[in-house]
């Protein structure tokens, strides 16, 4: 082949190969391979039931988004759906019961910076909120079974 540059089809195979190498290098250094798997399931001391009543009682929906809680729309914190398949806790602290329920009683002792605010929540509402967010429905029709209890089990005046 006459005018071709074989320089260049090594610069091009180079290029891919440490393309090739950062993603890899990206899947397993920044735990890309850590595929949501089966949540972990913990011994919860709180009412599920009162724990949305709490979380509702509290106002915690004015910051956060809370599936089956009324009202719970906000955006300024994370939503709270799901939180027991997160690794961490304000990013701070390993997620476990016992943490969760240390952050909803006291988040400025844990970080003075966050912007949570120390609502004085009582030691069985938060074993309540923990039961209520740790206890989240995990398919449609989990949350559909859920919702339709929720509703059967409030006072219609």
């Amino acid at each position: 082949m006459q005018g071709f540059n074989f320089s260049f089809l090594w610069i091009i195979l180079l290029a891919g190969a440490l393309v090739l190498l950062s993603i890899v290098g990206n899947f397993f250094g920044l735990g890309l391979h850590r595929f949501p798997g089966e949540p972990r399931r913990y011994t919860l001391v709180g009412n599920s039931q009162q724990g949305r009543v709490a979380l509702e009682q509290y106002g915690c929906g004015s910051c956060h988004r809370i599936p089956g809680v009324r009202e719970a729309h906000g955006r300024v914190g994370p939503s709270l759906e799901g939180i027991d398949e997160q690794i961490y806790l304000a990013g701070l602290l390993a997620n476990k019961p016992e943490n969760l329920k240390r952050w909803i009683m006291e988040p400025q002792s844990i970080d003075p910076r966050t912007l949570m605010p120390d609502l004085n929540v009582s030691d069985a509402d938060a074993d309540d909120m923990v039961a209520f967010l740790y206890d989240q429905p995990r398919t449609a029709w989990q949350r559909v079974v859920r919702e339709m209890k929720s509703m059967s089990s409030e006072k219609v005046p």
